[in-house]
């Protein structure tokens, strides 16, 4: 009798513990807490920038990464290489023409898991007017109950957005390879 009563409790608790316990979706971005960074290779030697103003939506489950859905939206103004003339050099004209541009975007159209808690993020980066479709992997951390981390890393053309214009436009200087690097706090609901 206590064999069936055990069976029958187990079977009432089935739907429960079929659910993952760490099953959280994450809506918000603490963008306090999370950074846009890129590295160009400047003259032969990489050199780190950020952008310290962004806003950012997420709607992700990890448990169902088809209904995702984020954007981003980037202040360009907010670039910063770490060096005055070279960070004024990179919101005038040649570059990324903050007064015709001021923003840069990025969509994600889809989410693949690729193995726990690594992803493939899929969607288009507008730049200066130009939109190219991107895809990267990411890889969720989960620091509590209700937060996580998502880290990623991806390599863009920057002559691809125009970034560069008139004799920057040759590679010498600036390396037409540039990794941009995420990190994004996400909270749950």
């Amino acid at each position: 009798m206590r064999f069936m009563t055990a069976f029958s409790a187990a079977l009432l608790m089935a739907p429960v513990l079929a659910s993952p316990a760490n099953a959280v979706e994450y809506e918000r971005v603490d963008t306090a807490k999370s950074s846009i960074k890129f590295v160009p290779t400047l003259m032969g030697s990489k050199t780190e920038g950020r952008f310290s103003k962004f806003m950012a939506q997420v709607r992700f489950d990890p448990e169902k990464p088809a209904n995702a859905s984020a954007k981003a939206e980037v202040d360009i103004r907010s670039f910063d290489i770490g060096y005055d003339e070279a960070t004024a050099e990179a919101l005038g004209k040649n570059w990324f023409d903050v007064q015709q541009y001021p923003t840069a975007d990025f969509s994600v159209s889809k989410v693949k898991p690729l193995g726990k808690d690594h992803f493939e993020l899929t969607g288009n980066l507008t730049i200066r007017g130009k939109t190219k479709a991107l895809t990267f992997p990411v890889t969720l951390t989960r620091e509590s109950a209700q937060t996580a981390r998502l880290d990623g890393t991806v390599v863009i053309k920057r002559l691809d957005f125009n970034l560069g214009q008139g004799a920057w436009s040759a590679t010498g200087t600036v390396a037409n390879d540039v990794t941009l690097i995420i990190r994004l706090t996400l909270n749950g609901k």
